[in-house]
């Protein structure tokens, strides 16, 4: 074996699609996602894609990203990086090339001054928020090999929407919301000055950044393939909750008013708003166990189940 290291090259392109599509072989891609999504992302530089190479075949990948760009005001978060995708041809298993590629890129995020290393809840460019436990579960044993260690535990969940109606229950109880002055609609471009820092201040910048991208074709190109409702108290917003085509979320409720039903209302709304417009299944990537529960209210069920992975470094 003469493997060699190095950074991925624009000549690269099909090899790399190809070794990825055989060793990620339940998240594929195409000529476009990598584009899109990997070679142009503002955090993207191709010192940090490193591939291994043997007798002019790629063998291995990893896909490390640091950020040059800040997300909006969370900055650039100097101590932080992230590998968002990283395999090896099943048939060049357990020949090292894998330890290979993850100390070379340990050795780039340290000199890079990263203390911290996720696998792979980077925005805005993640493909599955941590690794398949089932899917790839021969990585988290390399992973935990190597000292990665396993920090929460999300799920993708799915249901299908085909005969989906309003419960009963539902129907009261945004009745009762209303009569206690919580009304659960459309969104308006009334509410945007309102709604954008409330979704900053309640839920972060990565939110933030996804209810952008949404609006911004619900008010634009696009706006049969969206749902964003908004849940307003008197002048206050208190919720929202956004739809993409088949895909659900995230939602969600200001803290000081959780417990009343206005998540539930807010879900239950946009499902049926789904198939009102001809979609028949919903879909999310990620969520936590306890709000599964809600979810599975709702006729979701989970399809995977993912472990984040941590790893602490020094120099």
């Amino acid at each position: 074996m003469n493997v060699t290291v190095r950074p991925f090259r624009g000549a690269d392109e099909t090899a790399l699609i190809q070794l990825w599509n055989a060793s990620m072989t339940h998240d594929p891609i195409n000529a476009a996602v990598l584009r899109t999504r990997v070679l142009l992302d503002p955090n993207f530089t191709s010192r940090n894609l490193l591939v291994a190479e043997d007798a002019g075949e790629l063998v291995g990948f990893v896909l490390g990203l640091i950020r040059q760009v800040p997300l909006f005001l969370q900055g650039l978060e100097p101590e932080r990086g992230w590998i968002t995708a990283f395999g090896v041809h099943p048939g060049r298993r357990r020949q090292g090339i894998g330890r290979m590629l993850f100390v070379e890129m340990m050795a780039r995020f340290i000199a890079a001054g990263r203390r911290q290393i996720e696998i792979a809840p980077y925005t805005p460019n993640y493909f599955i928020p941590g690794v398949d436990m089932d899917a790839y579960a021969p990585a988290l044993y390399f992973l935990e090999s190597l000292g990665w260690q396993r920090v929460s535990t999300p799920i993708s969940m799915r249901a299908e929407l085909t005969g989906f109606q309003l419960p009963a229950e539902i129907v009261e109880l945004e009745q009762k919301l209303a009569a206690q002055g919580v009304d659960i609609r459309l969104v308006t471009a009334a509410d945007l000055p309102a709604l954008m820092p409330f979704i900053a201040d309640k839920f972060g910048w990565d939110w933030y950044r996804f209810a952008q991208e949404y609006l911004l074709m619900l008010f634009g190109p696009g706006a049969d393939d969206i749902c964003f409702l908004v849940a307003v108290q008197g002048e206050r917003i208190v919720g929202y909750c956004q739809q993409r085509r088949e895909r659900f979320g995230p939602f969600g409720v200001d803290p000081a008013l959780r417990s009343q039903g206005i998540g539930r209302v807010l879900l239950f709304r946009c499902l049926a708003e789904m198939l009102a417009k001809g979609f028949h299944c919903a879909w999310f990537l990620w969520t936590g166990r306890n709000a599964a529960r809600l979810y599975e209210r709702a006729g979701f069920h989970t399809v995977r189940r993912f472990a984040v992975m941590r790893r602490e470094l020094r120099a």
